[in-house]
Formats: structure tokens, sequence, C-alpha cells
């Protein structure tokens, strides 16, 4: 059997796994996988043909039906899952998956990219591989980047970004005052929307310095008790549109139940603003720009 083909099979992240754990400890022909992991054949075997050629899941040849079991490359794997080590996890896929290697390098020189930018990216630089991208593939391989935060996605435009795990810059309040101005929508003859959507503003400036949504909360939390007076954060009633979003967040996790990850996509996430002493805050009024920032105070 040829393990190699042009496109990323649509095989999910939390597939992956399961695949790779129910192999470890002894093999496994596909009937039984799609009976383990209910399964249909179709997505079994899909599931499999990709687990095999990045090297997570080893065939060997009988006289009935191949069998499957895990290799050292996916006990590793799944070690780093199980150990919630998601940056090595993604570093096992990026190293062994041409697909999943090639998008991240793609998000990480163009720095910010819409899907079609990145589609058109990944087209010209595999044009003497063997290898190819269309929408499809690049959402499989984008989805698990998501996942594991080596990427995030605007949930407002779609772009696609690197996460990078840097502290948040000295110049954060800066950057924050430049988002807040272009996002700040004239109501009339001098007349300014004062109060801005946190998470309007979370994605813009998440984007702008490529930082995990994590680091802008803390450090849009710290600011605001650094310049207290300065800024203001405000609720916002159940039905404010301050929680609409375009796209949700991917996230994955242990799962304590049948299998041994669950992932889980929802626009929750994004639709949330900060919380600071147990209140939700969705809203961020800047009422003096003469504001400060210091690091040492969240490190």
């Amino acid at each position: 059997m040829s393990d190699e083909r042009s496109t990323v099979r649509p095989v999910t992240l939390s597939r992956l796994v399961e695949l790779t754990y129910a192999c470890e400890n002894e093999t496994r022909e596909t009937v039984e996988l799609e009976e383990n992991l209910d399964m249909s054949h179709r997505r079994a075997r899909e599931t499999v043909l990709e687990a095999v050629r990045i090297d997570l899941l080893s065939e060997e040849e009988t006289s009935t039906e191949p069998v499957y079991t895990t290799t050292n490359v996916g006990s590793t794997f799944l070690s780093a899952i199980q150990s919630e080590n998601w940056g090595k996890v993604s570093q096992i896929l990026a190293t062994r998956s041409p697909h999943y290697g090639a998008f991240v390098d793609a998000v990480d020189e163009l720095e910010h990219a819409d899907l079609g930018t990145l589609l058109e990216q990944l087209e010209t630089e595999q044009e003497f591989t063997p290898y190819s991208f269309n929408q499809t593939g690049v959402e499989v391989v984008g989805d698990w980047g998501e996942r594991l935060g080596r990427v995030q996605r605007n949930a407002f435009t779609g772009s696609y970004y690197p996460a990078a795990q840097t502290p948040i810059p000295n110049n954060f309040h800066f950057i924050l005052l430049d988002v807040y101005d272009e996002l700040e929508q004239t109501a009339g003859v001098d007349l300014r929307q004062r109060y801005l959507s946190i998470p309007r503003l979370r994605e813009v400036t998440c984007e702008r310095l490529r930082c995990t949504r994590e680091a802008f909360n803390e450090a849009l939390l710290a600011l605001c008790q650094q310049n207290i007076g300065k800024l203001e954060l405000s609720g916002a009633p159940l039905d404010t549109g301050a929680k609409n979003a375009a796209l949700g967040i991917k996230q994955i996790s242990l799962a304590h139940d049948d299998g041994l990850v669950s992932t889980s996509q929802s626009s929750q996430q994004v639709m949330t603003g900060v919380e600071q002493f147990g209140k939700l805050y969705y809203y961020l009024a800047v009422h003096d720009r003469d504001i400060t920032f210091t690091q040492e105070d969240y490190s």
C-alpha cells in the first residue's frame, strides 16, 4: 500500500489521537477500529491512512487484513497529549505531516492572512513538490493548528496568524489605543462611539501583536488597574452585539469519559469579555489617553 497522497485527508486531530491510542498496546485491524471508535468504514480508513503517512501508526501485512500498531513517534505524540504539551504535539505534526508543516511555515511567513491569500501562498510554495492544497486542506490543518494554540484565527475576519508565546510588548497601551481609534465609529457630527466591544478589540490587537487571547486579557486587566479613572470596563445587556462573532474558537482538552481527548468548537470563548472579581465586562471606554503600562505588575 502506498501512503503517499497529494492532499491532506479530512481527518480531525481528536480522531488521530483516538486511533493512535487504540493501537498503542496491540495491533488492530480496520474493522476493530471502526467498532471501537464508532466510525464508518470510509472514515476509519481515511484516518488510518493519514496516521500511517505521518508515522503515528505502522502497517503490517497479514494473510487476511493489514493490522496497525502505534509507532515510537505515535507513543511520543500520545505522551505529549497526555501531559497537555500542545506545543510539542504541534512540533511532532509539523515534522511528520508535510501539509501541517507547510501550513505553519506559511502562516509564520505571512504573519497574518485570509484563507485565499494563504492558499495562494501554499500553492506557490508547493508547486514543485508532490503535495498540493485546496480550501478544505487548509481548513483541516488550520483546525489542528488552532486547537494546539500554534495559530489563531480572527473570529470576525477569518485571518490566520501565528500565536507567539512571547510576552506582551511594553508598548501594548499605544497599540491598544491605535486599534481603539480604528474601531471607533462616528455616530454623527462630533459624536463617537465611546464604549467599544472588548471581543473586537481583542481579535484585532491579538492579530497585530500575534499574541494569545489569554495574554491580551491579562494585559488589558493590568492596564485598567494601572490607569483607574482613565480607562473604564463596562458590562453589557444579554442581547449585546459585542457577543456576536462570525467564527468560533477551537480548543482541545483531555477527555475524562470514553476517549483519550475531547475537542470542542465554540464561539462562546470569543464572545466573552474579560473577567475581573467574578464579573464579566464586554466594553472598554477611554476617558483619558494619557495612560501608562508596566509589565512587572502582572508578570
